[in-house]
């Protein structure tokens, strides 16, 4: 029979984000690949959602109240593990750092990076607090840890000294099936809504958070385009995070040049947004992965990025490089805005390296993860929380459950012990 997984994701923001696509890619690409017996906890909101992602999986809508942060963080710890005895789970996933200390299951746990230990300042100060507390704790009790990259993993052995056989290394993948070379007609479409109507532009796509270097992107682009006769724009769409640098960078754009920050765009207008760029600039200070660098390069832009942490996995020979700081970037900006011949082939190449990276070879690759992490003994997962759940359903009853699942379905047994939560 096959491997009961459930995925946890309550975590997934209204807007998606990162988070939303890496959780909504590979829950579709493990539906697809149909080697797992699937679970999936969301929110309410995304139930119907996920019911289309999966359409076999088992999908478990938590109580109302997982829509603020304490209270689904609340429910993690007593409501998850009384859902995963519920359903008869294998093995839990859970997608972003955090983890029950008690789960009653092997758990696997996606760490996406650790700047919040090598680069404190680039996030607030609860932020980081909170999520070495949570990576901490996911090292030591989870069965097992996915990374999206080499260069995660390698900093995670540096600064936590952790036994490297205990981590699995997962790319990412892009859905191909929105990003792509757009048409004209969507590129045309998406820059009327801009307002730059057939302006040319630089995009950026991703939150305002300081590791994101949007202050010292608008002040390279700034010094790149301020003495050309049609000077393109720049777009900062996406939103969250926080950076007065941001603000304060803003505020020196001299008043010939045009800045737009739309916040952010529907998924149906990324293609037109990225492919219809001059280039699409990432100058980030770190990436646990670098998902908007592949989107973009699967959309046939050329891609501006920095040789930091895992960056030049994704990128390869195939996108341009340069520092971080202001001054890098409008050399390195103004070369390629100077070279047409460049960025079209920067934009074939990146492309094709693109293609390589599919959510069908990352679910494969989590699929192995939570088979090791189930074939593990339990003597070997002493001390991670893996201690004996109580009575459970046997295989043999899963049939019968899950034709019986409504009370599954909504999750009435963990909204039963959360009630105090609402």
């Amino acid at each position: 029979m096959a491997l009961r997984v459930l995925v946890d994701a309550t975590d997934v923001p209204t807007d998606r984000g990162a988070l939303g696509r890496y959780v909504d890619g590979l829950i579709s690409a493990l539906a697809a690949a149909g080697a797992a017996d699937l679970v999936l906890v969301c929110q309410r909101a995304d139930e119907e959602r996920y019911g289309r992602l999966a359409p076999g999986a088992t999908v478990v809508a938590g109580p109302a109240a997982l829509g603020h942060r304490s209270a689904r963080l609340a429910w993690e710890q007593s409501g998850l593990p009384v859902v995963a005895q519920q359903v008869n789970a294998d093995v839990i996933h859970m997608p972003h750092y955090s983890m029950p200390l008690r789960p009653g299951r092997p758990t696997v746990v996606t760490v996406h990076d650790v700047t919040f230990f090598t680069e404190p300042e680039q996030h607030s100060a609860v932020s980081a607090m909170f999520f070495k507390s949570a990576i901490r704790t996911a090292t030591r009790r989870a069965t097992r840890l996915i990374v999206p990259s080499n260069a995660t993993r390698d900093e995670l052995l540096r600064v936590l000294g952790m036994d490297p056989a205990k981590i699995d290394v997962a790319y990412h993948g892009v859905d191909h099936r929105l990003f792509h070379r757009p048409e004209p007609r969507r590129v045309t479409a998406v820059s009327a809504r801009l307002g730059l109507h057939g302006k040319p532009y630089i995009a950026f796509l991703g939150s305002m958070e300081p590791r994101k270097n949007v202050a010292a992107l608008v002040r390279g682009w700034a010094g790149a385009v301020a003495d050309l006769a049609d000077p393109p724009a720049l777009v900062l769409a996406g939103g969250g995070g926080w950076s007065e640098e941001v603000d304060e960078a803003v505020a020196t754009v001299p008043p010939h040049l045009r800045l737009c920050r739309p916040g952010y765009l529907p998924f149906a207008d990324l293609p037109g947004f990225l492919g219809g760029a001059l280039v699409a600039a990432f100058p980030s200070r770190g990436e646990g992965f670098g998902l908007p660098v592949l989107e973009a390069m699967a959309c046939g832009v050329p891609v501006l990025t920095t040789h930091r942490t895992s960056l030049p996995e994704v990128g390869g020979e195939a996108v341009a490089y340069t520092e971080p700081d202001a001054e890098s970037i409008k050399v390195a900006l103004g070369a390629l805005l100077d070279d047409p011949e460049r960025r079209a082939a920067l934009g074939a190449a990146g492309h094709v390296r693109a293609q390589e990276f599919t959510w069908a070879a990352s679910a494969a690759a989590h699929l192995a993860s939570y088979k090791r992490a189930a074939d593990q003994s339990p003597g070997e997962r002493a001390g991670l929380g893996c201690e004996d759940p109580g009575p459970r359903i046997t295989r043999q009853d899963r049939t019968s459950s899950n034709a019986t699942g409504s009370n599954v379905e909504r999750a009435e047994a963990a909204d039963g012990q959360m009630s105090m939560l609402r």
